[in-house]
């Protein structure tokens, strides 16, 4: 137990209070993203009010003279950033039994601001580092300390390497650019300037009713097992949340219309539709199974989402049957649990993380699967569907039909892995120009991945001449869909992950030797909903057909790569030329100005890309290791990604 002096404790509690946002932006920060927005929020401020050390008893040694001066005593604020550091750091791959439970707001959601693209990307790179990195980040731009003072916290607070730490969190912020430090500043990171999310959202005539989160959890399991979940009030104030969370008639519902009127165009604007939407035997059915699934029921969770029981009334989306299964719909304002219901077999629930859906990512849901073939639920606010094959860049689009309760026909399934693929079918809408002006609001694409929900598909060309690239596209223009054709096949790989989206980065174009054509590089990066990505590099030949897939490069996981955050990229291959010779490939991003090879290829450009042929000093063969680094214009290196 850390015990002070009475004046150092008063000086800790002076502290906290003049400085307190200051304290929870950086517990904000340095928490792990995965536990989400609410909890992180919730958590850093019980840390920073824990964060006061305790008095000890005034005491003296024998003889009762005053103890010795002993050096300065640190700052209040010193001591109590320094606790709150500790204590923030301590949740890093540690989140269960051994840590303080999370404080509980009653019939709240809280959440920071909603930023832009520039903040949610920082938000992504940070989620892909270490804790100690993004303490480096915060004591560097929230604290304003330099490496040096820096250096010293983070070894008080208990970083076994703070150098490491700050060379990644330097590398980090070469990267992020100069506006890092106004970002971490913003709303997006503020977590006492939050928005306060009613459990009941959708009931505007209804905003304040009573629900007890973490209480209805264990009250639940009691209610069902008929085991007393307490005495006194306590018991029945958990009981009334319980049942309130399973009682049907309590579901939100949105009105048809309001995704016209809100700008808020996510899973929160669908209306309730289906046949039986008002069904409340079904409806029941479904909330029990989801609040104490049987034994034999079949649960599905997409990668880090929770399966927890409702611990407020969840938001209706459908019900109703499709292919001779009930299904129901639920969205909780964090995730859509889909309920299936088949005859004469067990219920089926389905899980998947949807926080921060937009227009794109909440357009559909897949509502219906069967043996190669699956069907959507689509948005209100989309106007048109179409289906087109992705090995196929010039076929024309098929149109679907979509029933009045916004279910489509059946639509072929991508391939699974191990089987061929011939084909790789996706979905591509068109919004109502009442969201968006027809001339601003192109076709997108989705495509299906095995989750409940659809992975958006983007696209960004290299940039031409001396203009920087812009931002990713919708991937429906010719350049994208050739792409695409090359690099839909190792789509499959994701399946089941979680994934929100995919962008096809074209970062390089590269001129073949003994004119063997114009090769394409190119960065896929697929991000999940809970935050981190993975990118796998690829090498596009000249083609011989247009479907004809690329080379494997390189590859990597939870890494800021090939976004805005991570903009610097090499990858290399071996390339056999007609010839019979072999050589050594590399390419890179944009700001890469030179390319050197060591190991079994020694070889130096002075380009973005490099071809090294063979020779009797440094044979390129088919087999040769080589270590390949990419010179950035700006100053540092960048390692070409492995397979």
């Amino acid at each position: 137990m850390d015990e002070r002096t009475r004046a150092e404790v008063e000086r800790a509690e002076a502290a906290i209070v003049e400085h307190y946002p200051r304290l929870v932006r950086l517990a904000y920060l340095v928490l792990p993203p995965l536990m989400g927005r609410h909890r992180r929020v919730l958590t850093a401020h019980g840390l920073v009010q824990r964060a006061l050390p305790w008095r000890a008893r005034p005491r003296r040694p024998d003889g009762g003279l005053p103890a010795q001066r002993g050096p300065a005593a640190e700052s209040g604020y010193d001591l109590v950033r320094l606790r709150t550091l500790r204590l923030a750091l301590a949740y890093e791959g540690r989140q269960g039994p051994g840590l303080p439970a999370v404080p509980v707001v009653w019939g709240l959601r809280l959440f920071p601001r909603a930023g832009g693209a520039d903040e949610l990307a920082l938000d992504q790179a940070l989620s892909a580092v270490p804790a100690a990195v993004r303490a480096a980040v915060g004591l560097w731009h929230l604290e304003g300390l330099d490496e040096d003072a820096a250096r010293a916290v983070l070894a008080r607070a208990g970083i076994e390497d703070p150098d490491a730490a700050q060379r990644a969190a330097g590398q980090l912020d070469r990267e992020t650019g100069a506006g890092a430090a106004t970002l971490l500043n913003s709303g997006e990171f503020d977590p006492c300037t939050v928005q306060t999310r009613p459990t009941d959202l959708l009931r505007r005539r209804q905003r304040v009713r009573t629900s007890v989160a973490l209480a209805a959890v264990v009250a639940i399991g009691a209610v069902v097992a008929g085991v007393p979940g307490g005495d006194g009030d306590r018991a029945g104030h958990a009981e009334t949340a319980a049942q309130q969370a399973l009682d049907p008639a309590r579901l939100l519902r949105t009105p048809n219309e309001q995704w016209a009127d809100t700008s808020r165009v996510d899973f929160t604007a669908w209306p309730a539709r289906g046949r039986q939407a008002g069904d409340k035997k079904l409806l029941a059915r479904a909330l029990r199974v989801w609040a104490a699934p049987p034994a034999d029921a079949r649960i599905t969770a997409a990668a880090d989402t929770s399966t927890r029981p409702p611990d407020h009334p969840p938001q209706l989306l459908y019900a109703g049957l499709i292919d001779n299964v009930m299904v129901v719909v639920l969205h909780d304002g964090e995730r859509l649990v889909r309920y299936a219901e088949p005859e004469d077999a067990t219920p089926t629930l389905h899980f998947a993380r949807v926080d921060g859906a937009d227009l794109t990512s909440g357009a559909a849901l897949a509502i219906g699967r069967g043996n190669g073939w699956m069907r959507y639920l689509l948005a209100p606010w989309i106007s048109d569907i179409a289906v087109r094959d992705l090995l196929a860049a010039g076929a024309p689009v098929h149109g679907l039909h979509v029933a009045p309760d916004g279910v489509t026909d059946r639509i072929p399934t991508p391939p699974v892995a191990g089987a061929g693929c011939g084909r790789w079918p996706v979905a591509q809408f068109r919004s109502s120009t009442r969201i968006l002006d027809a001339a601003a609001n192109p076709a997108f694409l989705l495509t299906d991945l095995d989750d409940l929900v659809p992975v958006h598909l983007t696209y960004l060309p290299p940039p031409s001449g001396d203009r920087p690239g812009s931002g990713p596209r919708e991937a429906t223009d010719p350049a994208a869909l050739a792409g695409l054709a090359h690099t839909a096949c190792q789509l499959r790989s994701l399946r089941g992950a979680g994934v929100r989206s995919v962008n096809t980065w074209a970062f390089a174009s590269q001129q073949l030797p003994e004119n063997g054509g114009s090769a394409t590089w190119v960065c896929t990066r697929a991000d999940t909903w809970r935050g981190p990505g993975s990118v796998t590099v690829q090498f596009l030949p000249p083609a011989t057909r247009p479907a004809d897939p690329g080379r494997i490069a390189g590859r990597a996981a939870n890494t800021a790569a090939c976004s805005r955050f991570g903009p610097h990229v090499v990858g290399d291959v071996h390339w056999q030329a007609k010839s019979g010779k072999w050589y050594l490939l590399a390419a890179g991003s944009r700001e890469v100005g030179g390319i050197d090879a060591t190991g079994g290829v020694r070889a130096t450009g002075t380009s973005a890309t490099l071809a090294a042929p063979a020779t009797l000093a440094a044979p390129a063969g088919q087999n040769a290791a080589a270590e390949v680094v990419g010179r950035l214009r700006g100053g540092g290196s960048v390692r070409a990604l492995r397979p």
